[in-house]
């Protein structure tokens, strides 16, 4: 019955997880952009190409400013030279130098182009801004476009930073100059191959970058790969554990302090607790039904021997005075059995519910020579000895201790001759180490009967256990029990603090041993 329960729960349960991971699948039917490792990875890229165009950006602007500044430096060094002469245009002119002037001044050929230094112009104004000769050289049409495209010059010529300036879509960097005669000179630079370099290191570092990003994706797939496996484990198992296997558990990992590998210990910690809840629940299902079918069971057989009596006599078939005597009897019998039952039901009812049991000082050596005279009074013929030197004062409930010596030896009652001995013995055995005496009272109640095998052993604890399966003699004498006496005391022993222990063998008589918390002793100041 109990396999039969399991596989049922353990169906319902894969029912429920494919249930699950149904519709997990219909809400993300792209769960791989929406995986944690998918996540790291474009977190970290962004996260570097994020700084990769910082530097680039940081680089780039600091290498446009290096070269534009020896631009800058050559143009503002000719224009200082030229402003230091102080001669005039017609000076310069008259000049025997001139020429030097000029080869230095004039606008590049395709000589000039070879040249490694850049391409220079130069371009003299009149009063109105427009482009004259200058060392005897007339204004070529690259030095009217450059007059163009300046929209002050006077104002350039008074400006001690150069400028930027376009000549057919091309950068060039100019500056401007009075001569002796206030004739303004413009000079631009042409800063074409800044702008190269610059494209050629962004090129470079666009390259470069990608490279980078493509690693990093790289390595962090695999790490993160590597890394949440644990994670992907955990998944497998609470899977597995889903489909029944309740035995399953997240293999260890190989760095164990890092927060995975915490998690993986507290999730087996609790796999370890559903598994022992499970497997209790379980347990008590199968054991509330064999109580039920137990219980429905003995409470059927008086039931039934009523019922028996009585239409016997409704039909009229118990017409002597005797034979209605013997029945009355018997029925009173039964319903006395079955208040027992009842009775004893409702003990271990209550002591499953753990109540709040009334404490107080209790001599047990007292109990149980109350209980030894019950007996000698029940079965004079028995031999009954206690070994119970003074007080032996334990911290319980008096009913419960009482209703555990009476169930123990009614037991033997029960189930031995009545000529075998039976011998109660009561000793002390103080603590070690508290201060105040406290220790247990252990109880020992041993009979010299028929004994007990080890399986019927092993279950004399449990609720409707009848060794051999004795039940009434069905000749209205005393019934062997209703096979919850024993459960009742260990119930009774537990809610105490207390242990109970068998010791038996076929033919050696039975010895149960009970084990109380001893009542703290009153030391004297």
């Amino acid at each position: 019955m109990r396999a039969r329960t399991t596989t049922r729960t353990r169906t319902r349960s894969r029912a429920r997880w494919r249930l699950v991971t149904g519709r997990i699948r219909r809400r993300h039917p792209h769960r791989g952009i929406h995986s944690l490792r998918a996540k790291l990875t474009l977190v970290n890229v962004a996260l570097l190409a994020l700084g990769i165009v910082a530097a680039t950006a940081v680089s780039l602007m600091g290498m446009r400013h290096y070269l534009l500044d020896r631009v800058d430096t050559e143009l503002v060094g000719s224009r200082n030279a030229l402003q230091r002469t102080g001669f005039t245009q017609k000076q310069i002119e008259s000049l025997s130098a001139i020429g030097a002037l000029r080869d230095q001044f004039a606008p590049g050929t395709s000589d000039a182009d070879s040249l490694p230094r850049p391409e220079t112009i130069l371009v003299a104004l009149d009063r109105g801004g427009e482009p004259i000769g200058f060392a005897g050289i007339a204004p070529i049409e690259r030095q009217h476009r450059l007059a163009a495209a300046v929209d002050d010059p006077a104002a350039l010529a008074d400006s001690p930073v150069p400028v930027d300036v376009s000549l057919d879509s091309e950068p060039y960097r100019a500056v401007g100059t009075r001569l002796g005669d206030g004739t303004v000179v413009l000079m631009a630079t042409h800063t074409g191959a800044v702008h190269s370099s610059m494209k050629k290191a962004l090129r470079l570092d666009v390259a470069f970058g990608t490279l980078l990003l493509g690693l990093l994706a790289l390595l962090t797939m695999l790490g993160a790969k590597h890394r949440l496996r644990p994670l992907e484990d955990m998944v497998e198992t609470a899977s597995a554990i889903a489909e029944g296997d309740l035995t399953r558990r997240v293999p260890a990992g190989r760095d164990p302090v890092t927060e995975i590998e915490q998690l993986r210990v507290a999730l087996n910690s609790m796999l370890h607790q559903v598994e022992s809840a499970f497997e209790t629940r379980e347990h008590s299902a199968a054991q509330l039904r064999r109580f039920v079918a137990d219980a429905s069971h003995e409470l059927r057989t008086p039931l039934s021997a009523i019922r028996g009596y009585l239409q016997l006599y409704d039909k009229g078939m118990l017409r002597e005075t005797a034979d209605r005597t013997r029945a009355l009897a018997r029925m009173n019998a039964e319903a006395d059995r079955m208040g027992r039952l009842v009775e004893e039901l409702l003990t271990l009812a209550r002591l499953d519910q753990q109540p709040q049991l009334q404490l107080c000082a209790v001599d047990l050596s007292r109990l149980v020579r109350d209980a030894a005279d019950d007996l000698r009074a029940q079965q004079p013929q028995r031999p009954v000895a206690v070994q119970a030197d003074g007080a032996m004062v334990v911290q319980g409930d008096e009913s419960g201790l009482r209703q555990v010596i009476g169930n123990l030896l009614a037991n033997i009652r029960a189930h031995t001759p009545a000529d075998a001995p039976v011998r109660v013995e009561l000793e002390r055995e103080d603590g070690d180490g508290d201060g105040r005496g406290c220790g247990r009272v252990r109880l020992r109640v041993a009979d010299e009967g028929p004994g007990m095998d080890r399986e019927d052993a092993d279950r004399i604890f449990d609720r409707f256990f009848r060794a051999g399966g004795g039940s009434s003699d069905g000749d209205g004498g005393q019934p062997a029990g209703s096979g919850l006496g024993m459960a009742i005391v260990q119930a009774v022993v537990a809610s105490h603090g207390g242990a109970v222990t068998v010791q038996t063998a076929p033919g050696e008589g039975l010895a149960v041993t009970v084990a109380l918390p001893a009542a703290a002793r009153t030391v004297a100041p």
